[in-house]
C-alpha cells in the first residue's frame, strides 16, 4: 500500500510542486543524487574511481511533454558523453531513459535522437545503457534497441526487470544476440497480470535470470573492458545480500571469472557493500544520477526502501 502510494506520488505534478518546495527535501534527496550539475556528478565519479569503483552517469529526466523538452534532454546527454570523452581516464558510461528523449511523444523522434546519442557515445568511446521503464514502454524500448543494432551500433545495452512474468523470455531472446543486460527487480507499480506480486517470487526469478546471464557470459567469454567503460554481459544490480551471495556462489560453481560479471548499486546506498565487493576483486559500478529533475527518482527510492522514508521524515523534524 505504502509503495503504491509513493509511486503514485512520484508521477503526481501537484506532489512534485509541493515537495520540491521544501528545502529539507533536497537535503534528503542529495543523499541519493550527485548534485544538480554535470560538474558535481563528475566529481562524484572521480571519487568513486579513486576507490576502485566504476560509474554510470544519468542526467535525470523522464516523460518529457514537448519536443523542445526532449531536445533539451538530448543536449544534456550529449554534454555528459562529451565530458566522458574529454577525460579518457574516467571509468564511466551513461544511462538514459527513452521517455526522456521523446518516446512518449513520437517514436520516430525518439529513434532519431537515440541514433545521434549513440554516435556521440561512440565518439566518446563509451557505452550507453538504455533503462527500462514501466510496461507500456517495454516492447517499444526493446524494439528501439534492435533498430539501433540494425543500424550498426553495438555500444549499447538493455535493462530488464525481474518482477515481470515476461522477463525470462525477453532475456533469452536478447542473449541470443549477446546483449549486455542490467538485471533489476523493478521499481514501478505494475498490475498483477504482468508482475509477480510476492517478494519471494521476484527474488526467485531474479536468481533464475542471474543464472541465465552468468551462463551466457561464460559461454561468450564476456569480460569488462580494461578502461571500465564497457561492461560484461551480466550487470547484477541489487543491494540484496542474498542475491549477491547467490551470484557469487553460482559464478564460482560454473568457473566464471570475476571480470565476467559486474555488480551495480545506487549512489548513496550500501557504500560498505560496494567497497567489500571491490576488495574481493569484483567489478562494481555505481549508478550516479544528477540534475534538477530529481523528484521522481527520489520518490521511487523511498518506495523501494522503507529505511529511506524514516531518513526523509526525520529530516523534516531537523529543519
Amino acid at each position: 500500500m505504502l509503495r503504491s502510494l509513493l509511486i503514485y506520488l512520484s508521477k503526481a505534478a501537484w506532489a512534485q510542486k509541493l515537495i520540491t518546495g521544501w528545502g529539507f527535501a533536497w537535503r534528503t534527496a542529495s543523499r541519493f543524487v550527485a548534485g544538480t550539475t554535470l560538474e558535481s556528478a563528475l566529481r562524484v565519479v572521480r571519487e568513486l574511481n579513486a576507490r576502485g569503483i566504476n560509474a554510470t552517469l544519468d542526467h535525470l529526466g523522464e516523460h518529457t511533454s514537448a519536443p523542445e523538452e526532449a531536445q533539451q534532454a538530448a543536449e544534456d546527454i550529449y554534454a555528459t558523453l562529451d565530458a566522458i570523452g574529454a577525460e579518457p581516464t574516467l571509468r564511466s558510461n551513461v544511462s538514459i531513459k527513452l521517455t526522456q528523449i521523446g518516446l512518449g511523444l513520437d517514436e520516430s523522434l525518439c529513434a532519431e535522437t537515440l541514433e545521434r546519442i549513440l554516435v556521440r557515445a561512440r565518439a566518446a568511446k563509451t557505452f550507453l545503457r538504455i533503462d527500462m521503464e514501466d510496461t507500456p514502454y517495454t516492447d517499444k524500448t526493446i524494439n528501439l534497441y534492435y533498430a539501433m543494432r540494425e543500424k550498426g551500433f553495438d555500444n549499447h545495452g538493455m535493462v530488464i526487470q525481474t518482477y515481470l512474468f515476461r522477463t525470462e523470455a525477453d532475456v533469452r531472446r536478447l542473449l541470443q544476440d549477446g546483449v549486455r543486460i542490467r538485471s533489476v527487480k523493478g521499481a514501478y507499480n505494475e498490475p498483477p497480470d504482468k508482475a509477480f506480486p510476492k517478494k519471494a517470487d521476484v527474488d526467485a526469478n531474479y536468481d533464475l535470470i542471474t543464472k541465465i546471464l552468468l551462463d551466457a557470459s561464460l559461454a561468450q567469454k564476456s569480460v569488462i573492458s580494461d578502461d571500465g567503460r564497457m561492461p560484461p554481459i551480466p550487470a547484477i544490480a541489487t543491494h540484496d545480500e542474498k542475491r549477491i551471495a547467490f551470484t557469487k556462489s553460482y559464478a564460482e560453481k560454473i568457473g566464471l571469472p570475476k571480470t565476467g560479471l559486474e555488480f551495480q548499486m545506487l549512489y548513496g546506498i550500501r557504500r560498505d557493500l560496494q567497497e567489500s565487493l571491490v576488495k574481493e576483486g569484483y567489478p562494481v559500478r555505481v549508478y550516479v544520477p544528477f540534475g534538477t529533475h530529481w523528484y521522481p527518482y527520489f520518490m521511487r527510492r523511498l518506495a523501494e526502501r522503507p529505511a529511506n522514508i524514516w531518513f526523509f521524515v526525520s529530516s523534516f523534524f531537523r529543519r
